[in-house]
C-alpha cells in the first residue's frame, strides 16, 4: 500500500529542521553562517531564526564542493564568484553540475531516513523510479543511495516526462559531458606536462570551478536558444528564461 507524497515545506525551517534536511549538524549550519557562506535567517517571533529553500540549496552546493575536495577558502571564493540573486533553482543546477566532478557519495538509510533526506514522503512507485535512475538501490531492509543525486532525482519525480525520456536525457548528458571532459583534458594536458606536482594540483583546484561555471553558462544559453524555437509564443520570454 502506498501513500500520496507530501511535500515538506522548505520555506519556514528552524535551524534544527534545516540541518536535518541537509544532513549536517546545527553547529555546521552556524559555522557556515558566521563565514558568510549562508545568508542570515529571517528572524521571527521570539527571536527564532527561520530558514528557507535558498539555505537548503546553498548547503547542498557546499556539500558537493566539499566532496570535490575543495578547501573552505576555495569554497568561499567559488560562492563569491556566483552571480548575485541566484534562485534556489539556479543553485540546484550549479550543484548538479558540480556533482559531475565529485566521487561517488553513497550512503545507506532506512525508508524513514531516505524520506527525510529527500524532504518528502516517497511512494513505492517513487522509489522504483529513483532506482531506475540509479539514485537508489534496495539493500536488505534499507536503501543504498547517492547523496549527490538524491535531490536531483526527487526533483525529477515531479517533472511531466516519462521515465524513458528522463533516462534517455540522462544518457545524452552523460555522453556529451564525457566527450567535453575528454577534450578539455586533452587541451590542458600540454599545459601541465612540464610542471611539477604542486603546480598541477593548483591548476586542477582552480580549473574545476571555472570549467563548471563555464559549462553551466554555455549550456543555459544554448538551451534557452533551442527552447525559444519551439516554445509557443504565448508562453512569453519569461517562461523560456525560467527553463534555463
Amino acid at each position: 500500500m502506498t501513500t500520496e507524497p507530501t511535500e515538506i515545506d522548505a520555506t519556514d525551517l528552524t535551524i534544527d529542521e534545516l540541518a536535518a534536511r541537509a544532513g549536517v549538524t546545527v553547529r555546521t549550519v552556524r559555522f557556515y553562517g558566521t563565514k558568510g557562506l549562508l545568508p542570515p535567517p529571517v528572524i521571527g517571533p521570539r527571536r527564532v531564526g527561520h530558514y528557507g529553500q535558498e539555505h537548503l540549496s546553498r548547503l547542498a552546493l557546499i556539500e558537493e564542493l566539499q566532496h570535490q575536495g575543495m578547501t573552505l577558502a576555495a569554497i568561499e571564493r567559488y560562492l563569491r564568484q556566483l552571480p548575485p540573486g541566484l534562485s534556489p533553482h539556479d543553485l540546484a543546477i550549479h550543484r548538479a553540475v558540480v556533482a559531475s566532478w565529485a566521487p561517488d557519495t553513497a550512503q545507506s538509510a532506512t525508508r524513514v531516513e531516505l524520506e527525510q533526506r529527500a524532504g518528502r514522503s516517497l511512494t513505492d512507485r517513487d522509489v522504483e523510479r529513483l532506482a531506475a535512475m540509479n539514485v537508489v538501490r534496495a539493500e536488505g531492509d534499507g536503501y543504498h543511495f547517492d547523496s549527490g543525486l538524491l535531490r536531483l532525482g526527487v526533483q525529477l519525480l515531479d517533472v511531466p516526462l516519462s521515465l524513458e525520456s528522463i533516462l534517455a536525457a540522462r544518457g545524452v548528458l552523460v555522453e556529451h559531458a564525457r566527450a567535453a571532459a575528454h577534450e578539455l583534458a586533452e587541451l590542458f594536458r600540454g599545459e601541465v606536462s612540464e610542471r611539477d606536482t604542486q603546480d598541477v594540483r593548483s591548476l586542477s583546484a582552480h580549473m574545476h570551478p571555472i570549467v563548471v561555471q563555464a559549462l553551466l553558462t554555455t549550456f543555459q544559453r544554448s538551451l534557452r536558444e533551442e527552447l525559444s524555437e519551439w516554445v509557443p509564443a504565448s508562453s512569453g520570454p519569461s517562461q523560456v528564461g525560467r527553463s534555463s
